[in-house]
């Protein structure tokens, strides 16, 4: 058995925790999540083991060649629409609501998540060209982004300037109506590669005379390919990779140094306004910041199934109670490591499909929506990729000697996965994000509102109840505090950790109440309400302690302030 979509799993969630939306009935989730699907198991994931061996391979021209077979399902991915799903309508894109969106994507990045980073980048402009861009540049992008016969590309790093962006130094010259580009971008994901007719980098420059810092910083728009006379898209621009880097994990998706004007200087369009270039690449900053937990969910799920088949295949010792030729699943830390990894990614799903509704919200003008979907960004990010850590790494392990060799594919999953703490803003930098500016900066309002909402709804549970308390006293002690940011700073990620599994908790407490709500009136899917209520049970009395472990680390202040460079030898 390979990667099976989660299609249950998510119509749960989509039905049980989150507000019927207008546009949606269940037939047309059924359709769409069935095919998406489909696509996902039958294209996707049988070239994710094979990309892993056979890496892309940079050709003497600079091309780039993607391994044999996902240039053809891109095209098939392409073919139906599917990465325009929640794109506008005008624009050729389905017009779907975002929560199914991030339904679909967790089915590419689960079968195989180096081929779908370069459709999560394309969305990723697809958002920042409907948000920033003129009508004349949304008629000419977002059909082709939509149509998957262009891709794109986020360029921000440089050998110098990684998270500190002010220090960039790639240069946009004036040249009449356009702009003239030189300098060195690093980790391109899908920078150079053959599955789209062009390929669109969004690159931030500094302009002529523009201040130091991230102020003098402006977003351009370069092509690979410019229009010619007739109006196509033929002519060559300068640019080129001159690398392709090779990686821990994720070895199928190019990750490419991209070089800008070695000859004249290439020819860019700046998006939107001069200096606001940090501005509009954290639109698609905060969608990849998302994405990135999604897929610490994705690969989770993909992990745990071909745990779970090995489990149940594997002989090996006998089992307590068990006759001889019993399978390991029968060995009690067997099933506390399925059980963990099962609990942990249904908590992820629900907090992303949860979010990507909120997050809808937000970029429709709900403003309350706005400051909740900031708070949750970082615990997206942070929580759900150091769980997939978790998730992969007891993936391998019950596969035992076996998981250590490669020919199984549970070591791919723990590699790919190590990346997604790094990538798109390290994970403390989200913790010091959470901490400074989605908690201080409000003074814990979003916060405080968070936790009553968390509080009514899990009354009738004692365990919640007695997290959320300890939550409240432990923002308490942060707004107190808020002066000591070397404290906080060393802190933050356990206030990150915690308030994730607190809200992994509640709405693992909202889904169970759900499952025996359907179980009383007798559904027809017994067995799959009553393992979501083994999860959520397995989560309150197996996770959720973990809440006070980390909020009594941040109440108890960080000794590691106190340590000089001395004390680390």
């Amino acid at each position: 058995m390979g990667y099976t979509s989660p299609l249950e799993d998510t119509k749960f969630v989509l039905e049980n925790l989150l507000p019927a939306h207008e546009d949606l009935d269940d037939t047309t989730i059924d359709a769409v999540l069935s095919e998406a699907g489909k696509l996902a198991d039958n294209y996707l994931a049988p070239l994710n083991h094979f990309g892993d061996k056979n890496n892309p391979i940079l050709r003497q021209d600079h091309e780039v060649e993607t391994p044999e077979g996902f240039s053809h399902a891109f095209s098939e991915i392409a073919k139906g629409g599917w990465i325009g799903v929640a794109s506008d309508s005008n624009y050729d894109g389905m017009g779907l609501p975002a929560r199914m969106s991030a339904a679909i994507n967790e089915y590419w990045h689960g079968a195989n998540m180096s081929f779908a980073l370069c459709s999560l980048l394309t969305q990723g402009l697809i958002d920042a060209f409907t948000l920033v861009g003129t009508e004349e540049e949304k008629k000419t992008y977002l059909p082709k982004f939509n149509s998957g016969a262009w891709t794109g590309t986020m360029n921000l790093t440089e050998p110098q300037s990684g998270t500190d962006l002010a220090t960039i130094k790639t240069k946009a010259e004036h040249d009449g109506e356009n702009w003239r580009i030189k300098g060195q971008k690093i980790y391109i994901t899908y920078g150079e590669h053959d599955m789209s007719e062009n390929i669109i980098h969004l690159v931030l420059a500094r302009t002529e005379g523009a201040p130091e810092g991230i102020k003098g910083i402006s977003t351009f728009i370069i092509p690979k390919f410019l229009k010619d006379e007739s109006g196509e898209y033929t002519i060559r621009n300068d640019l080129k990779c001159i690398s392709i880097e090779h990686k821990m994990g994720i070895k199928a998706s190019p990750t490419a140094v991209m070089s800008y004007g070695e000859n004249e200087g290439a020819i860019g369009y700046m998006l939107g306004e001069e200096g606001r270039g940090i501005e509009y690449m954290f639109i698609m900053m905060n969608r990849a910041r998302f994405d990135v937990g999604l897929q610490g969910m994705a690969i989770s799920e993909a992990a745990r199934q071909k745990a779970l088949e090995y489990a149940n295949t594997r002989i090996q010792g006998t089992p307590i109670n068990r006759e001889k030729g019993t399978p390991i699943i029968g060995h009690g830390d067997v099933k506390r490591l399925l059980l963990s990894m099962r609990s942990l990614t249904e908590a992820m799903r629900a907090l992303i499909l949860v979010s990507s509704e909120i997050m809808e919200r937000a970029h429709n003008g709900n403003e309350k929506c706005k400051l909740k979907e900031g708070f949750l960004i970082p615990i997206i990010k942070g929580w759900s990729t150091e769980l997939a850590q978790e998730v992969t790494s007891n993936g391998l392990q019950i596969h035992g000697g076996m998981g250590f060799i490669e020919e199984t594919g549970a070591a791919q999953y723990m590699r790919d996965a190590r990346i997604l703490p790094i990538y798109e803003g390290t994970n403390a930098i989200q913790a010091n994000d959470f901490m400074f500016r989605k908690t201080i900066r409000d003074n814990g309002k979003t916060a405080k509102e968070l936790l009553e909402e968390i509080k009514v709804d899990c009354e009738q549970n004692q365990e919640m109840s007695n997290m959320i308390a300890l939550a409240s006293n432990t923002l308490d002690f942060i707004l107190e505090n808020r002066d000591d940011a070397e404290m906080l700073s060393c802190i933050s990620f356990d206030y990150m950790m915690g308030f994730g599994y607190l809200i992994g908790g509640w709405l693992m407490h909202k889904g169970k109440v759900k499952a025996k709500l359907k179980l009383s009136e007798k559904s027809q899917n017994d067995d799959f309400l009553k393992s979501k209520i083994i999860s959520a049970e397995f989560f309150d009395f197996h996770i959720l302690p973990r809440v006070e472990s980390h909020f009594k680390i941040v109440t108890k202040g960080a000794t590691v302030v106190q340590l000089t460079g001395d004390s680390f030898i």
